[in-house]
């Protein structure tokens, strides 16, 4: 994988026919008595269902504050929608996994700036290593000199509203415009 590909940010993402059918499927299976939309905890089994764990409060408010106001509940389509950033969100934190294992040459789960340095060689040769030293430090947020997959996986969502949409930012990004001045050929 590339580093350009690294710096990717999730794309809206289709389900397959029978994905949407499966989600629908709990749709209906939380929605015992029919009303045609899920409750707070109907919401919450149908996570368990479909993801296999029980959303926090937070992630339970958030879902119920996208509720229509003449509506008692997450109606089909808005539950869709969750689900469909959900799944996103989920195969996009998998490719940050992906990335970062592909870091992590000596499987110890964290990098070092020498891992970053043979990294960045590859996928970006032209980087300077000044450049690679200020985006390692950048990214190793407490400073102990090991990146652990929680920072690396920090920057790469930098600047990413976590909804999953319209993200901002990312490492790649940020490498990019360290790496500017170079390219316009000015001195390190």
């Amino acid at each position: 994988m590339s580093f350009s590909q690294a710096g990717a940010r999730p794309r809206m993402w289709e389900a397959s026919q029978s994905e949407h059918k499966k989600w629908v499927e709990v749709f209906k299976a939380c929605d015992e008595e029919n009303k045609g939309y899920l409750s707070r905890e109907d919401f919450k089994v149908a996570v368990v269902m479909l993801f296999g764990y029980k959303p926090s409060k937070i992630e339970a408010d958030s879902a119920m504050s996208s509720v229509e106001p003449n509506t008692s509940g997450i109606l089909l389509k808005e539950f869709l929608d969750i689900v469909r950033k959900k799944k996103e969100a989920q195969l996009y934190r998998n490719e940050i996994r992906h990335i970062f294992t592909a870091f992590d040459r000596h499987y110890r789960g964290y990098l070092t700036l020498e891992d970053f340095e043979k990294a960045f060689k590859q996928v970006a040769p032209k980087l300077s290593e000044r450049i690679i030293l200020e985006v390692f430090r950048e990214v190793d947020q407490d400073s102990d000199g090991h990146v652990s997959f929680k920072d690396f996986e920090y920057a790469m969502n930098y600047g990413q509203n976590w909804s999953g949409v319209k993200p901002q930012g990312d490492l790649g990004t940020y490498v990019l415009k360290m790496a500017e001045p170079q390219a316009a050929g000015s001195p390190e």
